[in-house]
Formats: C-alpha cells, sequence, structure tokens
C-alpha cells in the first residue's frame, strides 16, 4: 500500500487510534492534516516532522461547522486535495441512564456523530470533484452492542455505522468508498490506569487473550483506505480479538 501525493485528514489524531493511523498513513507517504482540540496536536506535529512525515496540524472541534471549514481549508491550501478521511475524533461522558444528563447525551452525539457528518459532508465535495475518495469511519463495538453506562457513546458510535452506510451508497457512483472500523478493547491511557483485576476480567472475555493495539487497528484502517480496498464499501470490520465471537 502507498499513499504517495494523497492527502489524508484524520481527526482526533493527537493521540491513541487516530495518532497511531496517522503515523501509518505518513510512513506509506501520505500528506497527512491531523487535528485536535488542543494544542497537544502541534506537539504531535512536530514528531511528525522528526519522523519524515508530510503533516500539518490543525486546531478545532469538529462538532461546529466553522472549526470544520478551516480543517477542510488546511488540507487544500497546504496541499491541494483530500483523497482520504478518517472519521475519528471521539469523546466519552459515561454515566448509568438515569443520571446522565442532556448536556451529557448532546456533546458526546454531537463530536462523535455530527462532527463525522460534517467532516463528510465538507471532505466529500472536494473528493466528488475528482471522483475518488476513501472515506473510514472508526465506530465502536459499542455501537453494534450496546455497553452498560454508556447510553450517550453507544447510539453515538451506532448512529456511525447508519451514516456509514448511506455515505456508501450516496457516494458509489462517485468513486467514494466509505466503510467503519469497530475496534473493542484497545490499549489506550484510558486503559492504562484500569485497575489489573479489572483487565483481567476484561482480557478474560477475548479470544486472543490481550487488548488489541491502536497500531492493529491502523492496518486496518490503511487497507480501507487506500487503492487496494477499491472494491470494498459500506462495510463495519470488527477488531476486536474476537471479543464478540
Amino acid at each position: 500500500m502507498q499513499f504517495n501525493g494523497k492527502t489524508a485528514i484524520i481527526t482526533g489524531s493527537s493521540r491513541g487510534i487516530g495518532k497511531a493511523i496517522a503515523i501509518k498513513l505518513g510512513k506509506l507517504g501520505a500528506n497527512v492534516v491531523i487535528n485536535g482540540f488542543t494544542d497537544r496536536v502541534l506537539e504531535t506535529a512536530k514528531e511528525f516532522e522528526a519522523m519524515g512525515i508530510k503533516v500539518a496540524a490543525n486546531v478545532g472541534d469538529v462538532s461546529k461547522a466553522e472549526d470544520v471549514k478551516a480543517l477542510i481549508s488546511t488540507a487544500v491550501n497546504t496541499f491541494g486535495s483530500i483523497d482520504i478521511l478518517i472519521n475519528n475524533a471521539g469523546i466519552t461522558k459515561d454515566k448509568p441512564m438515569a443520571m446522565m444528563s442532556e448536556d451529557d447525551w448532546d456533546v458526546v452525539l454531537d463530536i462523535n456523530l455530527k462532527g463525522s457528518f460534517l467532516c463528510t459532508k465538507m471532505a466529500s465535495k472536494h473528493m466528488i470533484k475528482k471522483r475518488y475518495g476513501r472515506i473510514v469511519n472508526i465506530s465502536s463495538v459499542a455501537g453494534a452492542y450496546g455497553n452498560v453506562g454508556q447510553a450517550n457513546y453507544s447510539a453515538s458510535k451506532g448512529g456511525l455505522i447508519g451514516l456509514t452506510k448511506t455515505t456508501a451508497k450516496e457516494f458509489a457512483p462517485r468513486g467514494i468508498t466509505c466503510n467503519a472500523v469497530t475496534p473493542g478493547l484497545i490499549e489506550s491511557e484510558m486503559t492504562e490506569i484500569l485497575p489489573e483485576e479489572l483487565k483481567q476480567k476484561y482480557i478474560e472475555k477475548i479470544a486472543l487473550g490481550r487488548y488489541g493495539t491502536p497500531e492493529e487497528v491502523a492496518n486496518v484502517v490503511a487497507f480501507l483506505a487506500s487503492d487496494e480496498s477499491a472494491y470494498v464499501t459500506g462495510q463495519v470490520i470488527d477488531i476486536d480479538g474476537g471479543l464478540l465471537i
């Protein structure tokens, strides 16, 4: 897989899965446009430059249309095109449903789902002109199967699966594919601080007997973003080590 000359936007890419995806695509030759809420994304850009990756950074909130316009402009003004969009930005605000506030619900749905809609709508305008594009949405196993204490997160990720299938149908005649991946338990800053007993409890449910890594998610995303996946669209691929089999 080679991405020389192609430009990829990866939202929520200052750390974790998004950062791993950006590194993967960048090392395979893509121009990468990374995005995050805070100036941390600017530090990540410096790391990428030290690796020899061609990168531009954007600080912005994907749930706000003006910020998304600025993100799209960063990509086009810096690299001249948009070929790949990875909708990865997401947050959690976990609570039992009976205790969940409207604000808890709204902010998660706005960033995780509305943000993906806005980015897809605006980036696709540039893809349509080229009659080429790859869109990959980062959903979650929670979106397909639900999770206690995550009504907002599960709804947002389930909505992302529906958005994926509709996007695939609408844009297929224009040479644009859209797929989703649903990671399971992946090593992250959040999982690192879990008590050892709780980690073991989760691991016992996974057929492969371990957490996944952000790099393993990035490997699948890179395929879906590549020309090798030209006949794959509207699909939802679990990356969960056999958690749900």
